[in-house]
């Protein structure tokens, strides 16, 4: 509102109270009558040329409801190992990470009011592992070990009333085992307190929500859940010294303990709660908060005043027996799947046109769930998992996120387009939580001023062109925002009358906007910017006409008057390659090492945590530098040396992916190493200890394409993924020293020092990660190092996505990004079986790959600088994330690279760009001059016109190849002078005579 008048807030009569309820009982009764997937009815105007009628009518903002319909915005969720990264960005590079918290966290609108922490017990639940903050009975609590407890402290120092609720998936084993008995709800509180008291004493919070039953349960354990309550409601103990409270503060603990709300049952696919909580008096008393995942419906059976016919709408409502509100969450949903700035140059749009920012599984479908879930179940809080990519690519739900922090060791952070789109929410709106005293002004949810008629309950898709808004107000009614979304691709009118409200002497309304850029824009020119200002009609109603593709908020706040609204999001920064020196600290792209890590960090300084500064190790719980666990418990002990401690005694039982412990470190881009580590066996039992390398996707030891591993009684196993190559045996011992080396299709296993195995991959995977692995026994780490090989490039420098813009295309291609893979970089891939196709990849290096799951029946013209370099190029049977074809051995420099499709089909993800700037020691070129000399000296008259220019190229390159020093052309490498004589050799063979066809 832009008077600066201001009033006196009233409260609403008792008369008024009673006509709106009469008023949404009636609403609720029209939504009787359903639409195709149980929709409720449109709004009267719906004829496809006539405006949306939407009326924000005072008389409708309940603030009085301060539990259900004031908007708490948006929360993330941190678990499964999607957030380990986020501490070494902290200590590597703190400003880009403080920074990080402040977009998310800071401000007057916060993008991110809540942090929802999924207590890890070492198991995969998904992505990965969350360490267990009790791994025994009798251990001391640790939340420092856990990220998403750092996180929440850490975002409390820009939002101190940020929320924050805690829930299990799976437990630790010794919780585990008298749970399966029927005798565990002791053990289980006593984890859950005594993590609550630690995260109190280390970071100086006290958990906000807490749901005692198991995540995305389908039978929710009401019983449980009451009694998990009542336990908080009468402990008073709080003097035990495990709990570490000191004797001041006990009290002021005490009473934080006991205001600890109750969220549940965070079910997936059911929706049980919200009846039983209708039904049962002490549960509905007990339960603060019903969530649910993945799904924008609320239940619809039996008749309109039954448990079971929008049992959530009546909780938000208090539209229920007990008259009273509650809050209703989309406690776990989507984040945007893959990139947005890749994902506009799809072609799943009508006549393959781009669909922009939206299409399904876009940033505009996330807006629609939003819009969705609160028009058909009122919620007003939609949780993100993950909102923060901070893992390794390659793990399962990858690309899936708001964030992506994946590169601490470069600071490199990326922020999605959809952050706009969800700002187009909170920045328009007071959000967050009401206080006591019902003064905060957080703004309300109005749901006879919201309305979504697109389809689906999760994937929801808009292109079907119905009414999607939600509206929001300030509860004194002085000013309020309709968010639009229209993620079809026609434009929508809308028409929003405003009734009863005080607007004050300038009812101006701005008009903000977020969709994909017009031709020739750039990349971000229509993200959140205002777009318009309009002034009522005679009749005090608004029209305006929404482009296709696109959320437009229409807000009576005067925002472009603050400077917050047009504000944009930080710039990426570069994505450099994890190249240290040997401690594994700082960048060094000069000597013999990629990384290094002896577990002492005797190199790192204090690191920030919330408001204090602690030391390395204990400001992490003790986990070890840019290690992403997927199963196990990895940890660094008081003697330096990294213990897999996952035992017998606290063997995975119930993991959602079950395998043996094992931990990822390193860049994908890795690719010509050699990786070793010491090994150990402490525990009686024995044990097994796995070194593995080349590591893309997966979650499992075998999942490093080449992988060593070797018992205390000397038995080792060679694989390559989880298929045995060799088997040998040492003299038995309680370490040893293990190494992989993996040099172009040449991978050499070693113990000790001594080469054990070595074995030539006919379609080798040529990069990935370090991975360590272990069996359920205790098993120690130490002297990680990753070196460089000479002769070989050490890694690649650069990667463009298949939907990259600097990629061009002809002929005929499918590119879809909407339900893509987890393991297709950014869940895009650019598709085509048509002959003639062609794709043009620019790139600075010396070489590319092409990417991709092919079956190996596309046939390519491989074009290099506008000449035709390779005839009839076969492309190789792969895996995802694997090189179907291989071009290197360019000379250094800017090359431009098309491909044409002879014939089969042709699966694109992305290009990995090759630079042999990085290449150190002697590069034998004996392979180009064996090929010279085999293939002689043709004549050029003798020759087809077309073959001899090939095989002129090939002769030529192997010619330069030939006269370079002992240390080779600049940028050439062994792999790329293999290619150069291959290329020759193959283009002799394909030399056509002239004379051939008389």
């Amino acid at each position: 509102m832009r008077t600066q008048t201001t009033r006196t807030q009233t409260t609403r009569a008792q008369a008024t109270y009673a006509r709106r309820r009469t008023r949404w009982g009636a609403l609720v009764a029209a939504a009787a009558v359903t639409l195709g997937t149980g929709l409720v009815v449109a709004p009267a105007s719906r004829a496809a040329d006539a405006p949306v009628e939407v009326v924000v009518d005072g008389d409708d903002v309940r603030a009085d409801n301060v539990n259900g319909l004031t908007y708490k915005g948006l929360g993330v969720l941190s678990c499964n190992s999607t957030s380990n990264l986020l501490m070494d960005y902290k200590a590597e590079n703190p400003d880009r990470y403080w920074e990080l918290i402040r977009v998310l966290f800071g401000g007057d609108h916060p993008l991110v009011n809540h942090v929802k922490v999924e207590m890890g017990s070492d198991t995969n639940t998904s992505t990965g592992a969350d360490p267990a903050t009790m791994r025994t009975r009798d251990e001391l609590a640790d939340a420092a070990r856990s990220p998403g407890f750092q996180l929440a402290a850490d975002a409390k120092t820009v939002n101190p009333g940020l929320k924050v609720s805690i829930l299990r998936w799976e437990m630790p084993q010794w919780v585990q085992q008298e749970w399966n008995k029927g005798t565990g709800t002791d053990d289980m509180y006593r984890w859950y307190k005594e993590t609550i008291l630690d995260v109190y004493e280390k970071y100086g919070y006290m958990v906000d929500y807490v749901n005692p039953d198991k995540n995305e349960t389908r039978s929710p354990d009401y019983s449980f859940i009451k009694w998990y309550k009542n336990a908080i409601v009468d402990d008073t103990d709080f003097t035990d010294a495990r709990y570490g409270i000191r004797k001041g503060v006990r009290e002021k603990v005490a009473k934080a303990y006991h205001r600890i709300k109750i969220v549940a049952s965070d079910e997936n696919n059911t929706l049980h709660m919200g009846p039983a909580m209708l039904s049962d008096a002490d549960l509905f008393g007990v339960v603060d908060a019903a969530g649910y995942h993945y799904m924008t419906d609320d239940r619809r059976e039996g008749s309109a005043d039954s448990a079971t016919y929008l049992p959530y709408t009546k909780l938000a409502t208090g539209d229920n027996t007990y008259g009273q509100d509650k809050e209703v969450w989309y406690s776990e949903g989507t984040g945007s799947f893959g990139y947005t700035d890749y994902r506009v140059n799809n072609n799943e749009g009508p006549g393959g046109a781009s669909t922009g920012i939206g299409g399904v599984q876009s940033a505009l479908d996330i807006a629609n769930r939003l819009v969705k879930s609160y028009a058909n179940s009122k919620r007003t809080h939609y949780i993100f998992q993950p909102a923060i990519g901070s893992f390794y690519e390659g793990a399962q739900y990858s690309h899936k996120e708001l964030v992506s922090a994946r590169d601490p060791w470069s600071g490199y952070l990326h922020y999605d387009a959809a952050l706009y789109v969800m700002q187009q929410f909170t920045q328009f709106a007071k959000t967050g939580w009401e206080n006591d005293t019902n003064t905060a002004g957080i703004w309300r949810t109005v749901p006879e001023a919201s309305y979504s008629g697109v389809s689906g309950t999760e994937n929801v898709d808009g292109s079907n062109g119905a009414p999607s808004y939600m509206t929001l107000a300030d509860p004194a009614k002085k000013d309020f925002s309709t968010v639009v979304v229209n993620d079809s691709d026609q434009p929508k009118t809308y028409r929003v009358k405003a009734e009863n409200l005080r607007l004050g002497g300038d009812p101006t309304m701005e008009v903000w906007e977020t969709r994909a850029a017009d031709a020739g824009q750039r990349y971000d020119a229509n993200f959140k910017h205002l777009v318009d200002e309009i002034r009522p009609d005679g009749e005090g109603a608004y029209t305006y006409t929404v482009k296709p593709r696109s959320i437009t908020t229409l807000t009576t706040l005067d925002k472009s008057a603050d400077g917050s609204g047009g504000q944009r999001l930080p710039k990426s920064g570069e994505r450099t390659v994890l190249d240290t020196d040997a401690h594994g600290k700082r960048s060094n792209t000069r000597d013999t090492f990629l990384y290094a890590d002896d577990f002492a960090y005797d190199e790192e300084g204090r690191v920030r945590v919330g408001r204090t500064f602690e030391t390395y190790l204990a400001s992490r719980g003790n986990q070890p530098r840019y290690m992403v666990d997927q199963t196990g418990a990895w940890e660094v002990g008081g003697d330096g040396v990294l213990y897999q401690y996952m035992d017998q005694t606290m063997k995975d039982t119930a993991a959602w992916n079950k395998n043996t412990p094992n931990t990822t470190v390193g860049d994908f881009r890795w690719e010509n190493y050699k990786a070793s580590v010491d090994v150990s066996f402490p525990d009686a039992d024995g044990g097994l200890a796995a070194l593995g390398v080349r590591q893309q996707k997966g979650m499992a030891i075998s999942d490093a394409a080449y992988n060593l591993r070797v018992g205390p009684d000397g038995a080792w196993t060679f694989y390559e993924y989880g298929t045995v190559l060799s088997r040998g045996n040492v003299a038995a011992a309680d370490g040893y020293r293990l190494a992989v080396e993996a040099k172009g299709s040449e991978i050499t296993a070693f113990v000790d020092g001594k080469a054990v195995a070595t074995y030539d991959d006919p379609t080798p995977q040529t990069a990935g990660r370090v991975k360590l692995g272990s069996g359920f026994q205790k098993t120690g780490f130490d002297n990680l190092k990753v070196e460089r090989i000479d002769g070989y490039t050490p890694y690649t420098g650069s990667q463009l996505d298949n939907m990259d813009s600097a990629v061009t295309y002809e002929g005929t291609w499918s590119r879809k990004a909407s339900f893509g893979d987890a393991m297709d970089w950014y869940r895009s891939t650019s598709t085509s079986a048509t002959a003639g196709a062609s794709f043009t990849v620019p790139f600075r290096g010396t070489g590319v790959d092409v990417i991709g799951g092919n079956d190996g029946s596309a046939v390519l013209d491989v074009y290099v600088d506008g000449e035709l370099m390779v005839r009839n190029a076969k492309t190789a049977a792969t895996d995802k994330r694997l090189a179907t074809y291989a071009l290197r051995g360019l000379p250094t420099g800017r090359h431009e690279v098309r491909f044409v499709l002879k014939s089969g089909k042709l699966v694109l993800d992305a290009f990995d760009v090759s630079s042999g700037d990085r290449v150190r020691g002697a590069v034998d070129t004996a392979p180009v001059r064996h090929a010279l000399t085999e293939v002689g000296t043709p004549k050029k008259g003798d020759y087809t016109d077309e073959t001899w220019a090939v095989f002129a190229r090939a002769h030529s390159a192997a010619k330069a190849a030939a006269k370079a020093s002992v240390n080779g052309r600049k940028g050439l490498d062994t792999t790329g002078v293999e290619q150069v004589a291959g290329r020759l050799r193959a283009a002799y063979d394909q030399l056509v005579r002239k004379d051939a066809g008389q």
